[in-house]
Parts: C-alpha cells; structure tokens; sequence
C-alpha cells in the first residue's frame, strides 16, 4: 500500500510513496553495512570536516525545507525555519566538540599505559517521529555519524518527504553514499529490522507502546537502545513567581508545534494564592495566538498534524470534562477543512482524570490547585510519565531544590522545556531512557573499550 502525505491544513493528498520492498530494505542495508566499515576507518576529524558541510546546505535550503515540513505535518512556517536554522546549530556545535568527547581517556593504573577509547559500533537504526521531522532525525543522526557509526532512518509515514531529503542532503554534502540511509516502511514494519545482524542498535523517539515494544525487541537481540518516550511535563508555578512572565511563557509552551511536543508544558500546577490570576493570564495569552495556515508567517497555531490525532484529543479533553474537569477555553472541534483544533485550558483537573494521567498531545492544557510546596511536589510527580519539569518562582536556589525532587531527566527554572545541543535530552520512568545531545548523546552508541599494556 502507498505511503501518502496529506497536508493537515487543507486535506489535500500532496504524495504517494511506494514502500521499499523486502529486497529494497536488504541492498539498503548491505550499502549501509559497507559504507559504515569505510567510515569507521576514518579519523574524528575527519570525520567532522565531511559532516561540517551539512550546517551550509541546511541554510542555504532553509525555505525549501522548512515548506516541506509544514506541508507534511502542519508546524507554522516560522517555527519550521527555526527548526532547519537548529540543526545547522546542531551540526557545528558536534563538529567542534565531538573530537574532544570521543578522545582517548588514559588512567593510571598498574600498567605502562591504561584508559579507554570510543570506538563505533556499526549501523544504528533510528525509528523517528513526525513532529519535528528534521531535528529529531539529525540530532539523533549527527552524533552518531561522528563517532563513527551508520544510520538507517525509518521516518514516521506522514513525512516520507522529510526523510527522502534528509538523505539526500548527507549525499550532497559528500558523505559516503549508503551511510544514512531512509527506508520507507509503514509502521511496525521496521521492528524486524532490529534482529538483523546488520544493525547495531536502535534509537527511538515515540509514543510509550512503541517504546516498550522496541526496548523488548533491543533487549531480546541484545542490543543498545535509546528510547526518548512521552511527556506529560510539569509546569510549576510557585507562590512568588513572576505571574505574567509565567502565563506567557505557558501559552508558549502549551502551543509551541501547534501542542504536539513531547516535551511541552501540559499539566499546570499552580499554587493555591494565585491560581485564579494565572488562569486568567494564561486565558489572554492563548486567546491572542493567531490560528491559521501555517504556512503564513503571522501564523502561531496551525492544525494538527491528522484528523484523527485530533479526534483522539478532543475525546481526552470530554472524558476529563465529564469526569469534574472545567473547561474555560477552547475545547470545540471548529468547522471547515483541515485537522484544526483550538487552544484549550481546563481547570480543576485531578489525578484520576484522562487529562492528568495521559500525555495530551496537542493544544490542550489542564490546571490543578495545589494548597502547599508539598502537594506541588506529589502532583507532580503523580504521573508514570518522568520527561522534563519547569519550575516558576522568583528565588532560584528554592526552584533548584524542589527541582531536585521532581521525578524528570530535566528540570528549567523560569523557562520551558527545550532541547539544546549541548546539554544531555531525556526522561525516566515511561519516558525512556538512555540520552540524547551533549557528550552523552555522541557516547549513546559507542563500544568504550578498555586498553591495557603490562609493565
């Protein structure tokens, strides 16, 4: 069956793709198994010259690329931008750091001489998402290439032409051909892949389900996996916060992708002395996002990347309503064309309720009341979900310490939750493990071998 890219906005098919054949997926493999044997030969400076290139063609395609995205999966165009200018960053920031994070470390022991080196492992399958169809591949692919690895991408389905550029971008930037590979394949049919002696490793960025089912899949061919999960993140809000700067940044941080963000801001914690002045803050600050096509630039919020995430969404937002939830905003499926869904906020939300306990991905948010910094605490950590926590609060050393107890693999202070190149990226408890970004992303895949030399 055909691979077809719907543009979220209009409804319109934009491609078919035919999925790659059983023969197809073996020839991809082999050339990706032969060009990571060249490429692990090579020198880490080496290496960073050829993978150097790609920040020029990111910038010099930029238009082009960040048009496609939103055509596929609906991101603003704005943010689109944004996105392809953060992995031209990406690629600089391991071109000048990567030698140093995988240079030898020598210990002194016994030995004449003693330590440690990173060497590659072989050809890492990364099975990646669609909401940010260029950042999530690269900052999984950059890392890995330069220590020395192969990369087979299996992309998400509804961004097929994502993935066939991302390709095409390593191959005209000189790397070796077969050395980041894209195969095109619906869903689970990636999974096998994982057993094949051809692949060293995977790395995943996706829903809880399909985590579980690749870790078991790793564990059970005895294989390294990364596994970055859901998010049902925190957004704290003490007593003595800034509330304005605070409501701003969490309309931001609700909305940011048009909601679709693993690591978004998603439940609200708010403490009880000015809770009523942050919703209604928060209220203002959605109501003036402009929602439209996103691939006009004054638009903030565009439409969901398919119907039926939509859907699914909006069933979450009436069960968690029906269940004591007060919706205060948004929450109606609009009419017209397209996957749209309004910024929505719920107040009075509980644990208990499918708005508390489950990831919302889209523009959905929902506000619980806390009476104390210790009921604060155990709400927030009140989720099988450990991803990422932001904590608002005009006394930064108080902020840190609470942070300390919050059950997340991040915690910001007086900002939302992003990603950055250098600073490690992931969660505990259902949220994965493993990282990505920083030193310990470009480690994430490599073989740390012991040396040793008799006296």
């Amino acid at each position: 069956m055909p691979i077809a890219t719907v543009n979220p906005c209009s409804g319109e098919l934009v491609r078919k793709y035919e999925p790659h054949g059983e023969r197809e997926v073996d020839q991809i493999l082999n050339a990706a198994a032969a060009a990571q044997r060249e490429w692990a030969l090579s020198s880490i400076g080496e290496r960073a010259a050829a993978l150097s290139a790609l920040a020029g063609r990111l910038r010099s395609r930029l238009e082009e690329y960040a048009l496609l995205m939103t055509v596929e999966m609906g991101k603003p165009i704005s943010q689109s931008r944004a996105e392809v200018e953060k992995c031209a960053a990406c690629v600089e920031y391991y071109v000048e750091h990567g030698e140093g994070f995988l240079a030898d470390v020598s210990v002194a022991t016994d030995a004449a001489d003693s330590g440690y080196r990173h060497l590659p492992i072989g050809v890492i399958l990364g099975v990646m998402p669609w909401n940010y169809p260029f950042w999530q591949a690269l900052r999984f692919a950059i890392p890995t290439l330069l220590a020395g690895n192969g990369v087979v991408l299996k992309h998400a389905s509804n961004v097929p032409g994502s993935a066939l550029a991302l390709e095409e971008l390593m191959l005209d930037a000189g790397l070796p051909a077969g050395l980041f590979s894209t195969v095109l394949l619906e869903g689970g049919a990636a999974v096998p892949l994982i057993h094949d002696p051809r692949i060293a490793g995977v790395s995943l960025t996706g829903s809880e389900a399909v985590g579980r089912l690749i870790g078991r899949e790793a564990g059970a061919a005895l294989k390294p996996a990364v596994l970055e999960l859901g998010g049902s993140d925190p957004f704290i809000v003490l007593e003595d916060a800034d509330l304005g700067l605070a409501a701003r940044a969490a309309a931001t941080a609700r909305t940011l992708n048009n909601g679709q963000t693993c690591i978004a801001a998603k439940r609200f914690i708010v403490a009880s002395s000015i809770h009523d002045e942050f919703v209604a803050l928060t209220i203002d600050a959605l109501k003036a996002l402009n929602v439209g096509d996103p691939s006009q630039d004054s638009t903030e919020l565009g439409p969901m990347a398919r119907p039926d995430l939509r859907d699914e969404l909006h069933a979450q937002l009436t069960q968690t309503v029906e269940a004591g939830g007060r919706l205060v905003l948004g929450g109606e499926i609009p009419d017209g064309g397209g996957a749209f869904y309004p910024a929505s906020l719920m107040t009075e939300v509980q644990p208990g309720m499918t708005g508390f306990d489950e990831e919302l991905f889209g523009p959905v948010g929902v506000v619980t009341k806390a009476s104390s910094d210790a009921q604060i605490l155990e709400l927030a950590n009140s989720s099988p979900y450990g991803l990422g926590a932001s904590i608002w609060s005009r006394d930064d050393a108080k902020a840190l310490a609470l942070g300390r107890r919050v059950e997340t693999g991040m915690v910001f202070v007086n900002g939302f939750v992003r990603s950055d190149p250098r600073i490690p990226f992931g969660g505990v408890k259902a949220s994965g493990y493993g990282r990505e970004l920083g030193q310990h992303g470009i480690l994430a895949f490599v073989n740390t071998q012991t040396y040793w030399v008799a006296p």
